[in-house]
Parts: C-alpha cells; sequence; structure tokens
C-alpha cells in the first residue's frame, strides 16, 4: 500500500475527497519525507510548516473546494506568493515578499490546493546553479533552472509542482529527475506575478509522476473542465525525430529514443520520420540570441551599477552580452523565429505527435552545472507543446527520457496520447 506522499495528486485528490485521506494526513507524509531527506536533495529554499499544515486543517474542516481539494503544490522560487518569501535565486532579494499570489498561485488555491513551498531555482532562473541535488544519485545534476521542483516530485516531497521554461527549464530536469514535465504551447498559462526573462520564451508548466496529473493541473490552470478530445487516431502517427542535434545524444539518449520506438510501434503506432528543414540548425543560436537580448533587458534593474556586483559572473556576461547586441540582429533573429514557426506548422499537419530525445543523456556528475538544454532549445523557440515521459535508466541508473511534442495549440491531444503512451512505456 502506497504511503501517502507516494499517491499522484489526482489519487490523493480522489481520496480526500472520498473520505479515505485527510489532507492533514497528506501533508504530514510530505513533511515527513521531506525532513527525511532534505539534506541530501536540498530541493526546498522556504517550507513554513506551520503554516502548511493550517492551510491542511482548514481544507479538512472545509467542503471540496475545487479539483485539487486539500493536495499540496510546491512552487518555484520564481513565482510570487504573498504568505512567503520569493527570492528568485538570487542574492539581490533575500527575504522578499511579494505583497500578492502570481495567477498561477492563486488558481491553485480556488481549486481547493496547498502551498506546500518554495522550491530552490537558479539564479532567475537562468543557468547558474544552486544547492539541489539529483534525488536518484546526489553526485548529479537534477537539471535546471527547475532544479528544485523536479527533485521534490521525484523523490516524493510533493505530488506536483510548477515550473517554468525559457529555454529547457522543464523538459531537462524532468527527464534527469525521471518524472513528466509538461510544457504547454507558449501563451495557454497565466504568467502574472512571475519574474520574467526572455518574453519571446517564458513558459509556466508543471511536475508530476503522471500524465493525469498534467491534465489535472490543466484544469486547475484554466480554472475549467478540459473540453473531450474527439479526434483522436486509433493508430497514432508518431513522427521521429532525431533533430540536428543527433550526433550529441549519448549512447543511453539513442538507446531510449530506440526503445520508446518499438514499444510504440508494438503498442499501434504508425512511425515515419521526421525530416526538418535544413535551417532548422540554426535555432539555436537564434533562440540563444533571442533569450540573451530579452534577459538583459528584462534584468536592467539588477544590472544597474549598485547591484550589478551581486549577479553571478555567468548572467552578469550573459546581461553584458544581450546588451551589445545590435536592435537589428534582435529583429532579424525574431523574424527567424516566425519563418521557423511557420515552417514546423506546415510539417505537423502530417503527424499527431512528434518524438525526441529529451536531454543529451542522463544527468551529469557533478553539481557545478545544470546540463545542455540543446533538445529543449528548438521547441521552445517554435512554441509548441512539449511532455517528457522516462523510458529507461542510463550506465549509471539515473533516467532517461524522450520528449513527445505536439502541434501549436494541440496540448489535450497531446496530453491524451500521451497518457495512453504510458503504459506502453513503462
Amino acid at each position: 500500500m502506497k504511503a501517502p506522499n507516494e499517491l499522484s495528486a489526482t489519487e490523493a485528490a480522489a481520496a480526500i475527497a472520498g473520505g479515505s485521506l485527510r489532507s492533514t494526513e497528506l501533508v504530514e507524509s510530505c513533511l515527513a519525507r521531506i525532513d527525511e531527506r532534505e539534506p541530501v536533495v536540498k530541493a526546498w529554499v522556504n517550507l513554513d510548516r506551520p503554516h502548511v499544515l493550517a492551510q491542511a486543517r482548514a481544507c479538512d474542516a472545509a467542503p471540496a473546494r475545487g479539483p485539487l481539494h486539500g493536495v499540496p503544490v510546491a512552487i518555484k522560487d520564481i513565482i510570487d506568493t504573498a504568505d512567503l518569501p520569493t527570492e528568485y535565486g538570487s542574492a539581490i532579494y533575500p527575504g522578499h515578499r511579494p505583497t500578492i499570489d502570481a495567477a498561477c498561485v492563486a488558481l491553485v488555491r480556488r481549486a481547493g490546493g496547498i502551498v506546500m513551498g518554495k522550491t530552490v531555482t537558479t539564479e532567475f532562473a537562468a543557468f547558474q546553479p544552486n544547492k539541489t541535488a539529483n534525488p536518484h544519485n546526489p553526485q548529479h545534476t537534477p537539471g535546471g533552472s527547475s532544479s528544485g521542483s523536479a527533485a521534490a516530485v521525484a523523490d516524493f516531497h510533493v505530488p506536483l509542482a510548477f515550473g517554468t521554461q525559457t529555454a529547457g527549464s522543464i523538459t531537462r530536469p524532468a527527464a534527469y529527475c525521471g518524472v513528466v514535465g509538461f510544457k504547454p504551447t507558449f501563451g495557454t498559462y497565466a504568467l502574472a506575478g512571475i519574474k520574467p526573462f526572455a518574453w519571446s520564451f517564458d513558459t509556466l508548466g508543471t511536475f508530476s509522476r503522471t500524465v493525469e496529473d498534467a491534465v489535472l493541473m490543466w484544469r486547475v490552470l484554466q480554472a475549467a473542465a478540459p473540453p473531450p478530445v474527439s479526434t483522436l487516431p486509433k493508430r497514432p502517427r508518431l513522427a521521429l525525430c532525431r533533430t540536428p542535434f543527433w550526433d550529441s545524444a549519448a549512447p543511453e539518449a539513442r538507446q531510449a529514443f530506440d526503445q520508446a520506438s518499438r514499444a510504440l510501434a508494438g503498442a499501434g503506432c504508425e512511425l515515419e520520420e521526421a525530416v526538418l528543414p535544413a535551417s532548422f540548425e540554426r535555432l539555436v543560436d537564434v533562440h540563444k540570441l533571442i533569450l540573451e537580448y530579452e534577459g538583459a533587458r528584462n534584468l536592467a534593474f539588477e544590472a544597474e551599477p549598485a547591484r550589478i556586483d551581486k549577479l553571478s559572473p555567468s548572467l552578469r556576461t550573459m546581461v553584458e552580452n544581450g546588451f551589445r547586441q545590435p536592435a537589428q540582429r534582435y529583429l532579424d533573429a525574431r523574424e527567424a523565429m516566425r519563418r521557423a514557426q511557420q515552417e514546423f506548422a506546415a510539417l505537423s499537419g502530417s503527424w499527431d505527435v512528434l518524438m525526441a530525445p529529451a536531454a543529451p543523456g542522463e544527468a551529469p556528475r557533478g553539481l557545478g552545472a545544470t546540463g545542455d538544454p540543446l533538445f529543449s532549445r528548438m521547441w521552445t523557440l517554435l512554441h509548441v507543446p512539449v511532455l517528457n515521459m522516462t523510458v529507461a535508466k542510463g550506465p549509471t541508473g539515473l533516467p532517461v527520457g524522450v520528449q513527445f511534442i505536439g502541434r501549436h495549440g494541440g496540448d489535450l491531444v497531446l496530453l491524451e496520447l500521451c497518457r495512453r503512451f504510458a503504459e506502453a512505456l513503462a
């Protein structure tokens, strides 16, 4: 029998609604797991135990408020919370207290959910590593920037967590930690109250241990039940996309990709090879240029002389590079992005879902870097929905995943297909 902290959010919500589990029991089980494992995993930056328990007791004493009633959710620490500090992973903002919740936090509360605490993020959700370790092996990175959120879900501290993606900050930590990471179509979830980095790419997403929980969070964040998907094929057309970066895939990533292909063919999918335009090889550089240009402007306050010394050297260099970029290069890059989005939309009509490697391989050893977002940047730039699933283990026993990419706006189709795929890939 599962301990309460090992339940999925869907299972926990159903048990609470049915009276077989109290929210207090669930939260106490999560806190006990955190007490046991936090010295190793280091996923949390702010956790107010009395406040969490008070929220749980209030849920137990009240009628069900929504689909997440009594279920705790972890909040990445670039997302504002009115009742906990939001420090953005930065030395500039110790103890910073926003006055209102971010929209996504307010929607969690509206759905009856509990704010469990704030999880570790890299500095301003960029690339400077923070303290979190991979729960499967603490000598390895959990990825970034949503490091604490992915690790907390993977290690059964909490069933759900928010992440954000500007390059690969949902896909990569989900792959390294072995959880479901869902990045919706750009602009699907409200960003109010989330510290911005690059307005062309910033996307709110979720970490969970099941695809069903990603669907649950879609419902929570839309404050509406998802409409039924009526156009799902009996034999999905699965496009295999090795991407222009296949040479950078480690043997375990290639083996996981082939293993998933065979399993899904056996489950009834029609497989075809996806051939991307040659120009897509340059999209990583296009993404980097736009990210640096916009990041510099979003961090203009932090980069003022009074504060710039509190930025990490790597982020300071990124900001300085961004300010040096000519405006015309940025505008040209934006145009290249727009053309690529149009080309991809035309291509995607020939398949139902596309599969690609989620990361170059298993999580690298060492906590001095968060891993390479190479296999995520292109999909982030294309604004399409992406879901990571674990399919294998690498040479040191760490998870290795693949990512499924849907059509622009086809989030619910992607989620439903991945729900089908989960059994075949288990």
